[in-house]
């Protein structure tokens, strides 16, 4: 998936999100095996939106040192979510993954034609948000929000490429 990120400032947080998986696995009486080390490594390298597939692409293959099965990548990254650590949503019938531990919430904008995926932050959203909710008397524990549409340069793209048929 192409992505051009606006990167936001990591929020203060106590502990790495190591150590948060740590005391997640500890507190269900799980190990920390190698394998899950690895995958944390592998998520937490670069803040980018991923699916199973494209991180999986990423890893060492069967054989190499570091091998992951992907049984083991689907259910550690089930694991990542429970702990806190990534958010996962659907986008296209596919499960994409991204930073939650540290990051600010935010909201996405989607290009269905290049598969683009842009963060964004609005203030007014969140005030928006947060008088609906009182209007309701509802609390509000989080939003996601993904705008489908086309970006500027597939835009800039479909006006420049003329089909034989337009020049008839």
């Amino acid at each position: 998936m192409s992505q051009q990120q606006k990167s936001f400032e990591r929020l203060p947080v106590a502990s790495s999100p190591e150590q948060r998986f740590d005391e997640y696995l500890q507190s269900r009486g799980m190990r920390n095996t190698e394998q899950r080390r690895i995958l944390l490594e592998y998520v937490f390298a670069e803040h980018e939106h991923f699916d199973a597939d494209q991180l999986i692409e990423r890893l060492p293959t069967k054989g190499e040192e570091g091998y992951v099965s992907r049984p083991t990548v689907y259910r550690t990254l089930a694991e990542f979510v429970d702990a806190g650590l990534l958010k996962k949503f659907e986008l296209d019938g596919r499960s994409v993954y991204e930073h939650d531990y540290g990051y600010p919430e935010h909201d996405h904008l989607y290009c269905e034609q290049c598969e683009n995926l842009i963060e964004f932050r609005s203030h007014e959203l969140t005030k928006l948000l947060e008088t609906v909710a009182s209007e309701h008397r509802f609390r509000r524990s989080g939003h996601k929000l993904i705008v489908k549409g086309i970006c500027e340069s597939c835009q800039k793209s479909r006006r420049r490429t003329r089909r034989r048929v337009d020049l008839i």
